[in-house]
C-alpha cells in the first residue's frame, strides 16, 4: 500500500483535531492543583487541621513530584504508550482533586496532593513526545500552543479559587479542577478506543521519523494512526546523559526551574523588605513576574524552529536575568517592575526547552526519554532554589546574597548555548559517543 509524502506541514487539524484537543487540555492541567490553594488556605485549614509546617511540606510538594514522577515516565511509556500514559495521568489527577476536595484530616489532603503533582510531573514529561508523535511538522507551533494553555493554568486559577470557595465553599473550588482534569481525559479516551480500529485497518503512522509526512489514507486520520511498536530503546539511546545537548536543555531548565521557584516562594516578602512596597503591591509584582511567561511560550518555540544558532536565545536568557537581578540588588525602590518584568523575561528558556526537545530529537520515543531526563533532573534541582533563598537569607539576614547567587547560576548556565549553537539531534551526540568509547585509545587523536 503505498503513501504519498509531501514537505507541506498539514493543517493543525487536518485528521489529528482529537490529539491537538487532547494536548491542549493536558496543558491546561498542569499547574492547577498547584495554584489553586494558596489563595483560599484560611478556608481550608479553619475545616482541615494543617499547620504551618503541613502548609510547607505540601508547597514542597510540586517540585519533588515533578522529579520523581518526571524520572519514571519514559519508563512507564515504554511499556504502556503514549496514549495509555497519557490516561493514567489525568485520572492521578482527577482522583487528587477529588481526595482534596473531600478531605476531612491533613493525611487525606496530602495523599489526594501526591496523588495530583504526581499526575501532573507524568504530563510534563508527555508533552514533548506527544507533540513530536502527532504534530512532527508543527512542532514550534504546538509548543507555543500548549505552552499558553500551561500558562494560563498557572494564573487563572488564583483568579477563581477565591471567589469560588466564597460563593460555594474552599471544596467546590478545588474539587471543580477534578472535572476539568475529567474533560481532558475524554480526549484520549476516545483516542485509546479508535487506535485498535485503526491497527487493524493497516492506516500509516501520524510521519515517518525520517521528517517526512505521510498523508493519511482516504477516511482514516491521523488521530487513528497504528499504535507505535514497543519502543526498543538501544543502549546507547537509554544513556542518554551521555549527550551535551540533552545536559545543555537540563542546565537551561534548571537555571530557570531555580529563579521561578525561589521567586514564587520569596519574592513578595523580599519586596516589602528592600523596595519597600506594601504586600498588596508585592503581591501584584509577582502576579506580572508570572505573566511574562505568556508571551514567551508565544516567542519562544517559534523562534526555536526558525534559528540555527539557538544558543542566542541562552544568552537572552542570561542578559534579563542578570539585569533584572543587579536592578533589585542595586536599586530596588526604583522602576521595580523593570526589574520584575526582566527577571520574568530570563524564562524565556523554559518554553524553549520543551520546544528544543521536540526539535532536538528524532523519535517521539527519544523525545520522551529526554523530557524525562531534562524535567526529571532539572525539577529536583528546582526544588532547591526556595530553600537556597531562605537559608542564605535567614544566615545573612539580607536579601543580598540569594541574589547575588541568582545572578552567578544565570551567568553560568551561558556554557548551556555552546551544544545548542548548532542543530544537533540527541540521536547523533549517542551514536558519536559509542563510537568514541569503540574506538581504539591508540587511534584517537
Amino acid at each position: 500500500m503505498s503513501t504519498m509524502t509531501t514537505d507541506k506541514p498539514l493543517p493543525l487539524w487536518a485528521g489529528r483535531t482529537m490529539a491537538l484537543l487532547g494536548i491542549v487540555l493536558v496543558a491546561a492541567n498542569l499547574r492547577t492543583a498547584v495554584t489553586a490553594v494558596s489563595p483560599i488556605t484560611a478556608q481550608i485549614t479553619s475545616d482541615v487541621a494543617i499547620d504551618t509546617i503541613g502548609l510547607g511540606v505540601i508547597g514542597m510538594l510540586p517540585p519533588i513530584c515533578f522529579a520523581v514522577f518526571g524520572l519514571l515516565t519514559p519508563r512507564v511509556i515504554r511499556n504502556l504508550g503514549l496514549e495509555s500514559t497519557t490516561v493514567i495521568a489525568l485520572a492521578a489527577m482527577i482522583i487528587g482533586n477529588g481526595l482534596r476536595a473531600a478531605s476531612a484530616d491533613y493525611a487525606l489532603f496530602l495523599t489526594g496532593s501526591v496523588l495530583a503533582f504526581a499526575g501532573m510531573g507524568i504530563g510534563n514529561v508527555l508533552l514533548p513526545p506527544l507533540v513530536k508523535r502527532y504534530f512532527p511538522d508543527r512542532i514550534g507551533v504546538m509548543t507555543t500552543i500548549y505552552a499558553t494553555a500551561l500558562a494560563f493554568s498557572t494564573f487563572v486559577p488564583p483568579l477563581f479559587a477565591g471567589p469560588v470557595a466564597d460563593a460555594s465553599g474552599w471544596r467546590v473550588s478545588l474539587g471543580v479542577w477534578g472535572v476539568v482534569a475529567f474533560i481532558g481525559l475524554l480526549p484520549w479516551l476516545s483516542l485509546r478506543v479508535r487506535r485498535p480500529r485503526a491497527e487493524a485497518s493497516g492506516a500509516p503512522t501520524p510521519a515517518a521519523e525520517s521528517g517526512s509526512l505521510e498523508a493519511p489514507q482516504a477516511g482514516i486520520g491521523v488521530d487513528e494512526a497504528p499504535a507505535a511498536p514497543a519502543i526498543t530503546l538501544s543502549g546507547a539511546d537509554a544513556q542518554v546523559w551521555r549527550s551535551p545537548v540533552a545536559w545543555a536543555l537540563l542546565t537551561i531548565f534548571a537555571v530557570s526551574g531555580i529563579s521561578a521557584y525561589a521567586m514564587f516562594a520569596w519574592m513578595p516578602r523580599m519586596l516589602v523588605d528592600i523596595a519597600g512596597l506594601t504586600p498588596l503591591a508585592a503581591g501584584s509584582m509577582l502576579s506580572l513576574y508570572g505573566l511574562m511567561v505568556l508571551p514567551l511560550g508565544l516567542l519562544a518555540p517559534a523562534l526555536a524552529a526558525r534559528l540555527q544558532n539557538v544558543g542566542i536565545l541562552v544568552y537572552l536568557s542570561v542578559g534579563f536575568f542578570v539585569v533584572g537581578y543587579l536592578g533589585l540588588l542595586m536599586v530596588p525602590a526604583t522602576a521595580t517592575w523593570l526589574w520584575v518584568s526582566m527577571a520574568g523575561l530570563g524564562q524565556i528558556t523554559f518554553p524553549l526547552t520543551f520546544a528544543l526537545i521536540g526539535l532536538r530529537t528524532r523519535s517521539h520515543e527519544m523525545a520522551g526519554v529526554l523530557s524525562g531526563f531534562v524535567q526529571g533532573v532539572g525539577y529536583g534541582i528546582a526544588a532547591l532554589g526556595p530553600l537556597m533563598f531562605s537559608v542564605l537569607s535567614q544566615l545573612t539576614g539580607s536579601w543580598t546574597p540569594p541574589l547575588i547567587v541568582l545572578v552567578v547560576v544565570s551567568v553560568l548556565s551561558l556554557v548551556a548555548a555552546i551544544p545548542l549553537r548548532r542543530p544537533i539531534m540527541v540521536e547523533d551526540d549517542l551514536a558519536r559517543s559509542v563510537e568514541l568509547r569503540r574506538t581504539p585509545a591508540s587511534t584517537i587523536g
